[in-house]
């Protein structure tokens, strides 16, 4: 019988190598390398008259790529496409079909993850391609090609070459701009709180209270003065226990991941940022060798927006808990979570695919990176099929005479999911201010009254877990492009990230205003999200991509004629002069960001670097330092490179 008869495309050399070991001599499995053919680069390449009709080439550099993929397929009896299981994966794997393998029978085989079992039940099922998946995203890249081609040289024009706007990461621009304006245009507001420390008599049990109410009304204390008249008043009072309630509260265990939530968590738990969370995700996913005969697949697809979980999964995870913990941490039927609107009914929610095998006995076939996102992702699905954790909450009402005093404290009863998830907030549970036991009408001991000034603060900055959040709550983008829209933001400059949290840099306010007043609907959220809905729908096979697409453009073309027709060159004089022509230098925008150019430009060339007004830190230099970029990013760097090489990624505070 002959052997490699059968040809299995992917996208990445990873997976193949993987898959091609699962799948055995029989298959050669080879990769695509992602996309294959896509719109060209430097024209528009969609037809608007003819019904936006899409003109496809081969990607620049992927001849090569395409020569092995013809080259592999000759003499093959069969053609598997073994994309991932989304719109990309439908797309990528449609294109090579229709583009190179018209008249070969090509059919597409989908797994939600990479062990053996799973590729060989899909190999076992194959089924043609769907359409309605390979329609929205073409839907979704001809709409993102029209906003992108149009929109860019408008910024060309009105700021700087190489800018580029995007429909969905503009938007997200936006919502860090108005972020940052709100914590520019707060004004904290000063509140005291008052607080009692109380004992019982003869005990030394000392616990917190805190004011709540004045005469039944809620206590607002605007400043010092109201907060030592309230203090006055106080004094010499009996501080009587007025009402004890106890209350059992239970706190449930969250869903197993999604895209979103993983990119979040990644960033709360592990300071990991969106594109570095789905990198090492993709790692995971590919294949990762454990010392079995093949690498293994040790999580499922991480691009996904459903909680469902497969049957199988749920039975295995459910024998763990009893197994390793007791009945006790076994709810009595599987928990069950809400999956969201036009949630991708048929992936699943991120987990691993080898629940039986402790996260421990694969620390040392995994990188740092890897294990800590592995146990994360583990551990979250673990406890997903966990019962909730359980809490005495005791509520005490003390009266000292017209001032009602409340003391909150919670006891922990059963840990429940958080044995084995959110542990350290468990702890903070049993941290708590704990409450000695008392009875109603009982007289306590006043320690001390504790007044405390604060001030209202601004709403925080974007951080990648915080942005993540808002997209998704918002309904703008999908699982695929939260981590690019971040990424996109970064590399054009229009945000920097310090710290882990988003600043939006001058040419980012100055590109957003920009599309803000001259194309409202485009940077408006809620349109975006219904634009996401209306891609959702032409997957559904509800809407056609036509029909979305002539909606979107009309108005569009009206907003982009006006803004042709009015947008004028932004210049911005300088005091510096021209040190060879004489003349103005203006600020202007490009590659490594701001910089001088001669007002002259063309006919004088001269440009130089903007300096900071900071001398550099080394001994007797005496130059100043000067906003550079790299590959890594924004760093300063002395005006005297390469004499002196200083440079650091923060700004000494010594001024020129």
């Amino acid at each position: 019988m002959r052997k490699d008869k059968n040809l299995v495309i992917v996208e990445s050399p990873t997976k193949a190598k993987t898959i091609s070991k699962i799948l055995g001599d029989n298959f050669s499995v080879v990769s695509s390398m992602g996309h294959l053919i896509d719109l060209p680069k430097k024209e528009l390449g969609v037809d608007i008259q003819k019904s936006f009709q899409p003109s496809y080439v081969v990607i620049p550099g992927r001849q090569k790529v395409l020569s092995a993929l013809k080259k592999a397929s000759k003499g093959k009896d069969n053609i598997y496409v073994a994309t991932d299981p989304d719109r990309e994966g439908e797309a990528i794997g449609w294109h090579i079909k229709e583009q190179f393998f018209k008249k070969r029978k090509v059919v597409r085989v989908i797994f939600h993850e990479i062990t053996s079992g799973a590729i060989k039940d899909s190999f076992k099922n194959p089924r043609d391609f769907n359409l309605n998946m390979v329609e929205a995203q073409i839907g979704r890249r001809i709409l993102d090609r029209i906003v992108g081609y149009f929109l860019s040289p408008l910024l060309w024009k009105k700021l700087a070459r190489g800018l580029s706007a995007g429909r969905v990461q503009s938007v997200a621009l936006r919502l860090i701009i108005e972020r940052e304006r709100q914590i520019k245009d707060f004004i904290p507001q000063e509140y005291w709180e008052i607080e009692a420390e109380l004992k019982k008599k003869k005990q030394d049990d000392k616990f917190i209270a805190r004011l709540e109410k004045i005469e039944d009304k809620k206590v607002e204390i605007k400043n010092e003065k109201e907060a030592d008249k309230i203090i006055d008043g106080i004094k010499g009072k009996d501080f009587v226990v007025s009402d004890i309630k106890e209350k059992e509260k239970r706190r449930f265990p969250a869903p197993p991941f999604i895209t979103s939530t993983l990119q979040q968590e990644a960033f709360n738990k592990l300071r990991f940022n969106a594109r570095r969370t789905m990198l090492i995700a993709q790692q995971l996913y590919e294949g990762v060798d454990i010392g079995e005969d093949a690498p293994v697949g040790l999580i499922t697809y991480m691009r996904t927006d459903s909680t469902k979980v497969a049957a199988v999964a749920i039975k295995e995870v459910r024998d763990l808990i009893l197994k390793k913990y007791s009945r006790d941490y076994l709810p009595q039927a599987p928990n069950v979570y809400k999956v969201k609107k036009f949630a991708q009914e048929a992936h699943e929610a991120i987990r691993p695919t080898l629940i039986s095998r402790s996260v421990e006995s694969l620390n040392k076939f995994l990188t740092p990176e890897q294990y800590k996102l592995y146990e994360l992702i583990y551990n979250r699905f673990l406890s997903s099929q966990m019962t909730p954790a359980r809490y005495l909450v005791t509520t005490v009402s003390i009266r000292a005479g017209k001032y009602l005093f409340l003391a909150s404290g919670t006891i922990p009863i059963f840990d429940g999911f958080t044995v084995v998830y959110n542990k350290d907030n468990q702890e903070k549970e049993e941290e708590k201010n704990k409450i000695p036991p008392l009875e109603k009408d009982e007289l306590l001991d006043l320690l001390r009254v504790i007044p405390s000034q604060h001030f209202t603060k601004p709403p925080p900055r974007f951080s990648d877990s915080s942005l993540v959040k808002s997209l998704e709550e918002n309904g703008i983008g999908r699982p695929s492009t939260y981590a690019p829209i971040i990424y996109t933001l970064i590399q054009r400059d229009y945000a920097r990230r310090l710290k882990g949290y988003f600043y939006p840099t001058e040419l980012g306010f100055k590109v957003c205003d920009l599309l803000v007043e001259y194309f409202p609907r485009i940077m408006d959220i809620k349109f975006t999200a219904d634009m996401e809905e209306e891609l959702d729908q032409i997957e559904e096979g509800v809407l056609n991509r036509l029909k979305v697409l002539q909606d979107f453009y009309n108005p569009f073309k009206e907003n982009l004629d006006f803004a042709q027709a009015n947008i004028k060159k932004e210049i911005i004089q300088t005091k510096e002069v021209c040190d060879q022509c004489g003349r103005p230098m203006v600020i202007k925008w490009g590659r490594k960001g701001k910089f001088l150019s001669c007002s002259g430009f063309p006919q004088c060339k001269s440009s130089k670097s903007i300096t900071t007004g900071v001398k550099c830190p080394e001994a007797n230099c005496g130059g100043e330092l000067i906003e550079r970029r790299s590959r890594r990013g924004f760093f300063f760097g002395c005006s005297n490179y390469p004499k002196c090489r200083f440079t650091s990624r923060d700004l000494p505070e010594t001024k020129a």
